[in-house]
């Protein structure tokens, strides 16, 4: 198997994923959009994205996907298989409408438009952003304050999906600090090495740096 990804939010989480599990896969740093790239990637993909897994036969596009599908190669609960499976995909659908959401539209506006100068912040986008990120934080935070994991006992995909742009906040600025259990809840996440340093050991070209 071969994963193709990048340093960007959701090949990052791909490769946190696969790097959790001990997936015995290959990497293989990726820009699809780059010069003469399109024809092989339009094969594997019709969006033409990464993360993309290939196997034998095919290939496997979305990162909710591939962490689906590494997770039950390696006979894994970490993308929930018992009753907990619901809840799971609970949390990963109302994170990525709106915690998640939220992070994606101010880390665009604050770090994806200045790191590619695709241009100025846009103010009205960041606020919007800011007021989302405030109202999922809240019940985050009541949901956490009591447990130390989204589903169960132990880290689920849910975790990992819900903080896909919180590795990102140094140029996105989210007021993390102000919700002490989610604070906690992602400090548990980077005391995991898969999560906190994915691409160690890897040919992985750092992202272009936000100017000052």
């Amino acid at each position: 198997m071969k994963l193709y990804f990048s340093r960007n939010p959701n090949p990052r989480l791909a490769v946190a994923v696969a790097r959790h599990l001990g997936s015995p896969v290959e990497f293989e740093f990726a820009a699809p959009f780059a010069d003469g790239q399109a024809e092989r990637f339009l094969l594997l993909n019709p969006t033409q994205r990464i993360p993309i897994l290939e196997e034998e036969g095919g290939s496997l596009w979305e990162a909710d996907a591939i962490a689906c599908r590494l997770s039950r190669l390696a006979g894994s609960t970490f993308w929930r298989v018992d009753d907990d499976e619901p809840d799971m995909i609970r949390w990963i659908s109302w994170g990525k409408g709106n915690f998640v959401q939220a992070c994606d539209m101010v880390h665009f506006e604050r770090g994806t438009k200045q790191r590619y100068g695709i241009g100025p912040a846009d103010a009205a986008k960041v606020e919007e952003g800011l007021e989302l990120f405030h109202e999922a934080s809240l019940i985050l935070e009541a949901h956490l304050t009591s447990r130390d994991w989204l589903c169960g006992d132990t880290p689920s995909y849910a975790d990992f999906r819900m903080a896909t742009f919180l590795p990102y906040n140094d140029v996105a600025g989210l007021p993390l600090a102000g919700f002490a259990a989610v604070s906690r809840w992602y400090a548990r996440l980077e005391g995991l090495s898969a999560w906190r340093k994915p691409f160690e050991g890897l040919e992985a070209p750092p992202l272009p740096p936000v100017p000052g």
